[in-house]
């Protein structure tokens, strides 16, 4: 170690001199030390950039105001022509896909819904986007512009990603313009993060903030590994924690949606949960690992397969499980009539089983029919990946705009959990329970929020 008075000295010296250059100097770094090249993901980010575009929508929504409701009040303040509207803006981000047709992968979150959507170039051309379809199981959406001159991004393979991979994020948060950060992958097959149904997420530390939504997560070569979905943070901006949904679930999603504008899931027919402690004792299981199936629907693809209560799945496809909401994944991102290989265990021996997927068919029932007031709603019962995440109740499938229903608040995908003070849990009790046709009509309705009465006129 070298004495005191020389380190101060040299510290000092290096001050010293650093004065001493123009003050332009600081600003300029030599393009080679020691011959070396220096590092620079530059000349990557002018081939990703242009693909990357800035995405605003606009989605008009009723104003729910019970003043307003009320035609005595409306008449008597002169409200009678007064909007009850408003308009609702999104920003966010999005990734050219296919340069010839003008395919934009996205998030449902970011268009889902919307009435208008703009699409605006790195190059500032601006497009009106047409909306191909949206899954909001995955949270991922596909947008069409007629552009020329467009360049579109590579798509890698997810699923060769390692933890400690360098990745880089791009996209406009805040609406601040088009912004670049880098970092890593911290963590792959990430679930359990509320939101969609089906996740596999990409962790990483690149920054990632509102308005990041829908832009891409790429690799050093350029080449889209995954649509940024989401953060984690306590006080709404970046602290390190963001999730990209995997190229592989995006890409096979974004071709069902181009192909016929929605996503037909396969369905095995078995209701499953994790393995507790209790019920590793009680099944004499060695590991937690797995799911273990909970019911098997009469006429499913699991029944005919020779699944039964009790059985639990390890692995699927030779992919082994954790637990239930990794065979949710691996089922569902699965077209109908896809052939699985599940390995399972019953009584402590071990089997292989094949199971060829079924169409998700759910039971469905015109609102009209339950009660005149429900007119222009469609109820049907939980799917299966629901129904496996220990959901109960019935799901508003389709809500009309127009309805008494959408005005007092119902909108698509809300699960209903009761009726006025009783509760429900599928689809004949709903049916039983409009049946008496109560004087007030409430519904009890589950939402990303919380529990919300709806009361429909």
């Amino acid at each position: 170690m070298r004495p005191r008075f020389l380190r101060s000295f040299t510290a000092l010296f290096v001050a010293a001199s650093l004065a001493a250059l123009p003050l332009h100097a600081h600003a300029v770094l030599p393009s080679a030390v020691d011959g070396q090249p220096l590092p620079s993901l530059a000349p990557m980010l002018e081939k990703v950039t242009p693909a990357v575009v800035n995405i605003s929508s606009k989605t008009r929504v009723r104003v729910r105001n019970p003043f307003f409701d009320d035609p005595v009040f409306r008449q008597f303040f002169g409200l009678q022509g007064t909007p009850r509207e408003q308009v609702e803006q999104s920003l966010g981000s999005g990734v050219i896909v296919d340069a010839a047709k003008g395919y934009i992968l996205t998030n449902n979150h970011v268009v889902g819904g919307a009435d208008d959507i703009t699409v605006t170039l790195q190059d500032g051309r601006n497009f009106k986007g047409t909306l191909v379809g949206t899954d909001p199981a995955t949270d991922v959406a596909v947008v069409k512009i007629n552009a020329d001159k467009l360049q579109a991004l590579p798509i890698s393979d997810s699923s060769t990603l390692r933890v400690g991979d360098f990745v880089v994020a791009v996209g406009e948060p805040f609406g601040l313009g088009q912004t670049v950060t880098s970092g890593i992958v911290s963590a792959l097959g990430r679930s359990g993060l509320g939101g969609s149904s089906f996740q596999n997420f990409i962790q990483t530390d690149a920054s990632i903030n509102p308005g990041n939504s829908g832009g891409p997560l790429v690799n050093l070569r350029g080449e889209l590994v995954g649509i940024n979905t989401m953060i984690l943070s306590p006080s709404g901006g970046n602290v390190g924690i963001g999730f990209a949904i995997p190229s592989d679930v995006a890409t096979e999603v974004m071709q069902q949606l181009i192909a016929h504008g929605k996503v037909s899931r396969g369905s095995l027919g078995a209701q499953t949960q994790d393995i507790t402690p209790n019920i590793a004792r009680v099944l004499n299981l060695k590991s937690s690992e797995g799911a273990v199936v909970t019911r098997v629907l009469p006429g499913s693809a699991a029944e005919r397969a020779g699944l039964q209560e009790g059985d639990v799945i390890t692995s699927v496809n030779g992919k082994g499980l954790h637990d239930s909401g990794e065979l949710t994944n691996a089922i569902g991102l699965l077209p109908p009539n896809s052939t699985v290989t599940l390995m399972t265990l019953r009584n402590g021996a071990a089997r292989k089983v094949t199971a060829q997927l079924t169409p998700q068919k759910n039971a469905t029932v015109d609102g009209a029919k339950l009660d005149p007031r429900l007119a222009g709603v469609t109820f049907s019962d939980l799917s299966d990946e629901q129904a496996s995440q220990g959901m109960s109740g019935v799901v508003a499938s389709t809500v009309n705009p127009n309805s008494r229903a959408a005005q007092a608040g119902l909108s698509s995908g809300d699960v209903i959990v009761g009726v006025g003070n009783r509760r429900i849990t599928s689809l004949r009790d709903l049916q039983g329970l409009a049946a008496a046709r109560p004087r007030q009509l409430v519904l009890l309705v589950a939402t990303d929020e919380g529990l919300n009465y709806v009361v429909v006129q």
